[in-house]
């Protein structure tokens, strides 16, 4: 068995796949050089148990600075009303979440009560599960104050390098680049941010594109350890820091709206938008993905992982694309209502039921 093992990841992480031609693993150790600083794979153990110090440092925030703050402006605590004890509906409930017109019914005869008293029993049951606004105005706080260490620590590391104004210096003398220290922490720090979210996403507010949310940390995990791997840092830095940038505003738009600032919440959730549109749907693809898919080959032989590279930022660009849709959706709603309405990512706890029935619930989505 272990023989098997061992030739499965032999060939997985064969040097004719993953590096270009001419090119072996020894060639790229840390210790193949004392002029380059290769990285070191055996450091991508940091990142996890760095997620867990992460998960400690959030929890710590929202208890003692976060919840304080929120409370002080006039956020409440306070949980959903709970609905009355039923074991009939109770047990509907956990088969189904989503009733129909005719089960509604059904039930309403079964257990001698209205329509509307069994349409009320279950927006009581679904909404009783829900967070309160305070544990959602913590969460997208410390998120924002993430998003934006992140993104002022990688511009400001990024300024003085040479390939954040030419792209094309990512692939000057490639494979043989040396990992900075500045980059090192960046990569290092960030991966401990994406692990910690792989791990708290089934703790915190559940939302209708938890799966998509799931894929993008993947993603994104999988790329910077192959990247780190590979020597490809440099590409790798200009895609971490151009996803930071809007997602400040997204969380930051959330908090304003959890604080009852409605204009200000506006203004944000605007600005993010922009600025979403020009960096997921403009620079991203036009800049990032063209430079990876056509200039790269033109400077570097190629080689099979050029195109596991580009399939996994494409995946990033597929998610990208679902929420740039869901996004001018809100804006659109938005603009209709005379205010920010929603947010791109809604509670899963979403339900509907037939609307033939005038006295029904209409079908609807409850935003966060």
């Amino acid at each position: 068995m272990a023989y098997f093992l061992r030739k499965a990841l032999d060939t997985f992480w064969s040097p004719t796949v993953w590096l270009p031609p001419n090119t072996t693993w020894a060639d790229i150790a840390p210790e193949s050089s004392t002029e380059i600083q290769h990285a070191d794979h055996r450091h991508l153990w940091y990142p996890i148990p760095l997620a867990f110090v992460m998960l400690l440092l959030r929890y710590l925030l929202e208890k003692y600075w976060f919840a304080p703050v929120g409370l002080s402006i006039g956020i409440k605590n306070s949980r959903p009303k709970k609905a009355p004890p039923n074991p009939v509906l109770e047990k509907a409930y956990s088969q189904s979440k989503k009733w129909k017109h005719k089960q509604i019914q059904g039930l309403a005869k079964q257990l001698d009560m209205t329509e509307r008293q069994v349409e009320r029993w279950l927006r009581l049951r679904k909404g009783q599960n829900k967070p309160s606004t305070l544990t959602k105005f913590c969460e997208n706080s410390w998120r924002c104050l993430y998003y934006t260490f992140s993104f002022i620590f990688g511009i400001t590391i990024l300024w003085s390098k040479s390939w954040l104004w030419d792209i094309n210096e990512c692939w000057k003398d490639f494979p043989h680049q040396s990992l900075p220290n500045d980059i090192w922490w960046y990569y290092i720090i960030s991966m401990s941010f994406y692990w910690s979210l792989c791990v708290s996403q089934f703790f915190d507010v559940k939302r209708k594109d938890f799966w998509q949310m799931f894929i993008h940390h993947i993603a994104t995990i999988v790329l910077m350890v192959l990247s780190w791997i590979v020597n490809v840092f440099r590409i790798g830095s200009l895609v971490l820091v151009l996803h930071d940038c809007a997602d400040i505003f997204l969380e930051g738009a959330k908090m304003a709206k959890y604080s009852g600032y409605q204009k200000v919440c506006d203004v944000i959730f605007a600005i993010f938008t922009v600025l979403w549109i020009i960096t997921r749907v403009g620079i991203f693809p036009f800049w990032i993905i063209y430079n990876t898919s056509i200039k790269a080959p033109q400077m570097v032989p190629m080689f099979p992982a050029y195109y596991i590279f580009n399939s996994l930022l494409c995946i990033l660009l597929v998610l990208h694309i679902f929420w740039t849709y869901l996004i001018l959706k809100i804006v659109y709603n938005s603009l209709n209502a005379g205010q920010m309405e929603g947010d791109i990512r809604s509670s899963s706890e979403d339900y509907s039921v037939d609307s033939n029935n005038s006295n029904s619930v209409q079908n609807h989505t409850k935003s966060e």
